[in-house]
């Protein structure tokens, strides 16, 4: 009985945990395959204010670098310019790994 009581306790103690640390947002608006949606036309505003570092163009690709939000958008950050940066692929990648 114990054993049972003490596994109850641990199996709600780490649920209720995941509910405060997840980092899946519910509200947000999701695409067909669940991926929060992101706007276009923000995109587009952002490269207009920023463009890119690497070729100074407001549109088309820029090679080695990404829009990356500030704030997370599954974090509460808004798909805004304001919200965004260019950032390299080598710092995306270090920011998801603590993201």
């Amino acid at each position: 009985m114990k054993r049972f009581l003490f596994f109850l306790t641990i199996l709600f103690s780490s649920s209720s945990l995941l509910a405060v640390y997840s980092d899946y947002c519910v509200s947000c608006e999701r695409d067909s395959r669940g991926h929060i949606k992101r706007s276009l036309e923000a995109k587009k505003a952002f490269k207009r204010i920023q463009p890119c570092p690497s070729t100074a163009k407001s549109y088309g690709a820029c090679p080695g670098y990404i829009i990356d939000h500030i704030i997370p958008l599954k974090r509460g950050g808004k798909d805004d310019p304001s919200n965004m940066q260019w950032q390299t692929i080598e710092e995306s990648k270090e920011k998801d790994k603590w993201e």
